[in-house]
């Protein structure tokens, strides 16, 4: 039997399934005792789960590092948020027990995060999961999901891995993992990352189709398990086990290379992330530079806006953090797939092509401001930020971005405030609006990044997040292609520097052609960059020009995408 699921993890894991069934957290026996004594028994919980999370970080920090320990200590701070806490007050002043008001409350939020098409933001669903299962553990005096006595060669097979069943795990003993839950940057897919293990997440009803004591083979790289194989598969796989791990111990060798091309051809390398704790990951893994700085999570899991001296902290600890290499800061980009509630952004019925973005930023001056005033404040020391602008479609978007910008400038020297006067600002092209004016835009632009996964679900009419359509959603698609190759082209031509910020940039099926077309920037995440500075290296001008001109010529995704496959061997 073989078993598909999101690749999340790379590696082959070979082992016993080991499944990890929930625990009975029913609460229906307990009686409301008094609104005093419930709120007491919240209160006391919600210590006692503070207390053992932050163990559970300092254990993970020293086990696995600082940023992982931070998926923890950021339950903490959620848990910690006063309007969280005054709604589960609310319910049990409405008569509700306390592992009432918590189910209540927790469930609503993890609903809400859920909703959200972007998968940085479900992840945090799965956190507000793990916070209501272990506060109405506390509660209910049940004991903890325990994963730290698993026998070696454990597949661990869950609904999700949740930070807290992470903590004990000893990855000595620990082939593989499966969930039925999760994605690429959902924190079970970090966590196994973090720990080398093998990952398949998303793998539908992995829990009743597998039982203890099954073998399972694990293709953390293909996205399959194979359930109970035969003895010539298992052959088969164990090879392709021993080749990963020959090839890992080969890519080690580039953390500290510059990127070139077989020729000598100099690419620049960078890192995606979305904090200021994310940085360290990506210096780290030998990244270059940021890429792309999602500054939305700094609006995410709060209530109020962060204010310009918050913002210009978290700016100047990147800027800080990559002294001497650029650091490039995309604005606010809400509305469509990530919403903040306090912001009092209005429902729309299609809100991918709605308020969002550039769009509602430059409609609220004031809140955009403050943004844009933090940037050039933090820019001011190391000089490396640039602004980057979202979902640009026009050169008025451009153009009122950068008068605005230069009104925070008049007022930072008027306060006689230290700012960078020269700052960069460029776009994300991610709509086939600013890639098919591409011309025109890189006249008032001093930069450009591809956007290739809304640029995709916009030049593809499809949502990315809708399983009935996610066959049509592919970059191989020649329309893509030609956009893309577009852009870089405009950009050369205007003399100013381009790069590649979505997922795409780190396939190596596409890395002959944008090296091709004159791509000057690779951003990938932070796991991504050895693989990705191993396969540029690889390539011959000639050779990356000789394919590129061959898959151009097919007409379909398939055809592109199969040629491609065949031509890199990947």
């Amino acid at each position: 039997m073989i078993l598909r699921g999101i690749a999340a993890s790379d590696g082959i894991g070979i082992g016993k399934a080991v499944c990890v069934r929930e625990q009975n957290l029913d609460y229906s026996a307990v009686k409301y005792g008094g609104k005093e004594v419930e709120k007491d028994r919240l209160q006391s919980a919600i210590s006692q789960f503070n207390e053992k999370t932050a163990a559970m970080a300092e254990h993970i920090r020293t086990q696995v590092g600082q940023k992982e320990s931070e998926i923890l200590t950021g339950q903490i701070m959620m848990l910690g948020d006063p309007f969280m806490q005054s709604q589960m007050g609310d319910a049990i002043e409405a008569g509700q027990c306390a592992e009432a008001a918590v189910d209540q409350i927790c469930t609503m939020y993890a609903d809400m995060f859920a909703g959200v098409d972007d998968e940085l933001m479900r992840q945090r669903a799965t956190d507000v999961q793990d916070i209501r299962s272990r506060m109405l553990a506390i509660l209910l005096g049940v004991d903890s999901v325990d994963v730290s006595r698993l026998p070696a060669g454990s597949v661990l097979v869950a609904r999700d891995l949740t930070p807290s069943m992470t903590v004990g795990l000893d990855k000595e003993h620990v082939a593989a993992i499966l969930t039925e839950v999760g994605g690429r940057t959902s924190h079970s897919a970090i966590l196994a990352r973090a720990l080398e293990l093998p990952a398949v997440l998303s793998v539908p009803r992995v829990m009743e189709q597998l039982k203890d004591g099954d073998g399972v083979i694990v293709d953390g790289s293909e996205g399959i398990a194979l359930i109970n194989p035969d003895q010539r598969t298992l052959a088969e796989y164990l090879n392709k086990q021993e080749a990963f791990r020959q090839q890992k111990a080969l890519l080690a060798v580039y953390r500290d290379r510059e990127t070139v091309d077989a020729e000598g051809n100099r690419y620049a390398l960078y890192a995606n992330i979305g904090s200021a704790a994310e940085a360290e990951a990506a210096a780290a893994s030998g990244a270059e530079g940021i890429g792309l700085f999602r500054t939305e999570f700094l609006f995410m899991d709060r209530t109020s806006v962060p204010t310009e001296t918050e913002q210009y902290e978290a700016y100047l600890a990147v800027s800080r953090m990559m002294a001497g290499k650029e650091v490039i800061i995309r604005t606010l980009d809400v509305g469509g797939d990530k919403a903040v509630d306090y912001l009092g952004m209005a429902r729309e019925d299609n809100p991918f092509l709605g308020h969002r973005a550039i769009r509602y930023c430059l409609d609220n001056p004031n809140l955009y401001k403050v943004q844009l005033r933090a940037l050039l404040r933090a820019g001011a020391e190391e000089k490396n930020i640039k602004i980057m602008l979202p979902l640009v479609t026009s050169l008025e978007e451009i153009r009122g971005a950068r008068a605005l910008l230069e009104t925070c400038k008049a007022e930072l020297e008027a306060e006689g405030l230290p700012y960078h006067k020269e700052i960069p600002l460029g776009i994300m092209v991610e709509t086939p609006a600013a890639a098919l004016i591409a011309d025109l835009l890189a006249r008032e632009c001093d930069f450009f990044s591809i956007g290739t996964n809304d640029l995709t679900q916009y030049t593809m009419a499809v949502d990315r997040g809708n399983a009935q359509v996610e066959n049509l959603y592919t970059t191989f698609h020649p329309a893509v292609l030609r956009s893309i190759r577009n852009v870089i082209t405009a950009a050369k031509e205007a003399g100013i520097p381009v790069g590649m910020c979505g997922e795409a940039a780190a396939d190596p099926k596409l890395i002959p052609l944008l090296m091709t077309w004159g791509l000057d920037e690779f951003s990938v995440s932070a796991s991504a960059v050895l693989s990705t500075r191993a396969q540029i290296s690889r390539w011959h001008s000639g050779q990356a020009a000789q394919v590129t001109q061959e898959a151009m010529g097919l007409s379909t995704a398939a055809g592109v995408e199969g040629y491609l496959k065949s031509a890199v061997q990947c």
